[in-house]
């Protein structure tokens, strides 16, 4: 799973002082911020081979699959690998190299067939092993992947990490044309977690994680290929793989990505479409106003709700808010409606959930009750948990991702409405993620949750299970659980839900878990829903979409 890098950019320190009471209390209930309204997609136009399509984007970790992990990286990883399935902008799955995939009775067992006749780029064709062999790859004990837990429903896992095997005990590629999983639990769902990049086939050439030949310029299955190699701190180009024959191949003659430095990234990409260097580009929140009065009336705006949840993190395990009502009279003194009209401009949405609306069959709005502004009420559950005015409060963010300016109305508001000291830090992201996973580590921090695959569960488990902490009381947690929530009732949900096959009772299953941890423990606090923007030139580009990752779908786009 991963965290979003470059969020919210910042505004005016002036629009911070007069923030508190521009609501009325519980002015949230009736949802009168809503966010600025989704654009449709473009009407589909017939592609044509030709054009380069230019964006800038951050520096990513890694390009190479072993450890693609924040969605720069992956936005490249795409475009250069296939896996066994692909997952739409609307969270829609739909066959990759795999043609389809069977579960046995208890879903411990997948096999799935492979279309004949693909290649990788080199020409190599891609078999069962060629899976086998990309897994393997980053789950092994020296790959130093951040993202191998990805593959820890796999039989064998524990083996490949601790060194003790060499390959997956649970994979058999014996037939080159089917791929057969063996997990060590039921999981009902699995075939959803093969679309991320660390389930892509290699290569025999890709050799071990530490290739940093392949490591630059990975030689995939995907519909584009790289040209040349990665130029560190300046730019990818990649160019369209004539023999992809998974699916429909590119348009686009080439794609060129440019870097953009670390601290002005956003506005470096706003700045160079609007001077006419990129033809897509991201925009700072400060722009969202300008942008969409000029662009909007040009069809060069894109507005949409996407995968993720802006929420507040909470040290649930150690004081002060080690109560539920303690977290829950936090989330009431906090008045979303005027931090989004004040600091965002309107352009998002408070929101009362932690699963988002991208999944409608779980998403559950209102599950968070106290997810609203009243101040009174919060004051009466503070006094009830010992959340006594005076109490000294931790809030932490990360410099750098554009939070000053709201966490600090946030601060405002908490000491106003609570009387609370708010000990108000700001740390590189490192850093942040750092202290939130030491065992004495207090308060609140700052958080942004991105699922990696498309199913409410990417959501539970990775920030709310038990398993998910990964660690005992008295050391660093190692997984996403940072929190360290812990629900017996909540987990048991959990592993039901992974053993249904049936998807309207799993998702009722979904629900009632996360009723426990947000609607009644507020295990965390959710904030406002995850609306993006972004400017295209629809002038010049048709079928230009935004794909699940919050990228453009190149694979698609072609000149008018």
């Amino acid at each position: 799973m991963r965290r979003s890098r470059a969020v919210w950019f910042t505004a005016t320190v002036v629009t911070v002082l007069v923030l508190i009471g521009c609501a009325q209390p519980g002015s949230q209930q009736g949802q009168s911020v809503v966010g600025y309204a989704e654009t449709a997609d473009q009407a589909p136009v017939p592609g044509k081979p030709g054009g380069t399509f230019r964006l800038g984007r951050l520096e990513p970790t890694a390009i190479d699959p072993y450890n693609v992990q924040e969605s720069e990286g992956i936005f490249v990883a795409h475009a250069l690998f296939t896996g066994l399935v692909e997952v739409s902008g609307d969270g829609t799955v739909s066959p990759g190299v795999a043609e389809d995939w069977t579960v046995n009775a208890d879903c411990s067992q997948w096999s799935f067939t492979l279309k004949r006749g693909t290649t990788f780029h080199n020409g190599e064709p891609v078999t069962a092993e060629s899976f086998q062999r990309g897994w393997q790859r980053v789950a092994g004990k020296d790959s130093g992947s951040e993202v191998a837990y990805h593959l820890d429903e796999i039989q064998g896992y524990p083996e490949l990490r601790d060194g003790s095997a060499a390959t997956f005990s649970g994979v058999d590629a014996t037939d080159p044309n089917v791929l057969r999983v063996t997990l060590a639990q039921p999981d009902c769902e699995f075939m959803l977690r093969t679309s991320h990049p660390a389930f892509s086939p290699v290569p025999a050439v890709a050799g071990r994680a530490d290739n940093q030949v392949f490591n630059n310029q990975p030689i995939g299955n995907g519909p584009f290929m790289m040209d040349g190699p990665w130029l560190h701190n300046h730019g990818i180009r990649l160019v369209r793989f004539e023999n992809y024959t998974i699916g429909h191949k590119a348009n686009l003659d080439a794609v060129e990505i440019s870097m953009m430095p670390a601290d002005t990234g956003l506005q470096a990409e706003y700045n160079g479409f609007v001077g006419g260097q990129f033809d897509f580009a991201r925009i700072p929140t400060p722009l969202l106003a300008q942008s969409r009065a000029s662009y909007q009336p040009q069809g060069k705006w894109i507005s949409k709700k996407t995968n993720g949840s802006n929420y507040l993190l909470i040290m649930v395990t150690t004081s002060p808010l080690n109560n539920p009502d303690a977290r829950k009279a936090i989330s009431l003194a906090i008045d979303r409606t005027a931090i989004v009209q004040g600091i965002f401009q309107g352009a998002q949405t408070p929101a009362t959930t932690l699963i988002p609306r991208l999944f409608p069959n779980a998403y559950q709005p209102g599950v968070c009750t106290t997810c609203r502004y009243d101040p009174g009420q919060a004051r009466k559950l503070a006094g009830q948990s010992g959340l006594t005015p005076g109490t000294m409060v931790h809030l932490q963010f990360n410099t750098g991702g554009g939070h000053e300016e709201w966490t600090a109305a946030m601060k405002q508001q908490l000491e106003q409405n609570l009387g609370l000291r708010v000990n108000y830090t700001g740390v590189p992201f490192s850093q942040l993620l750092d202290n939130a996973q030491q065992p004495s580590a207090s308060g609140m921090f700052v958080a942004v949750w991105i699922a990696d695959y498309p199913t409410p569960a990417n959501y539970l488990i990775p920030l709310l299970a038990t398993s998910s902490i990964g660690a005992g009381p008295n050391e660093p947690t190692s997984g996403d659980n940072r929190g360290r929530y812990s629900n017996p009732e909540f987990d048991r949900l959990l592993l039901e839900a992974q053993r249904t096959k049936d998807e309207k009772a799993r998702n009722e299953l979904y629900q009632q878990a996360e009723r426990i941890a947000i609607g009644r423990d507020l295990a965390l606090i959710p904030l406002w829903e995850r609306q993006q923007y972004w400017l295209a030139d629809t002038q010049k580009f048709g079928n230009i979409r935004i794909d699940f990752n919050e990228n453009p779908t190149i694979a698609e786009i072609t000149l008018r």
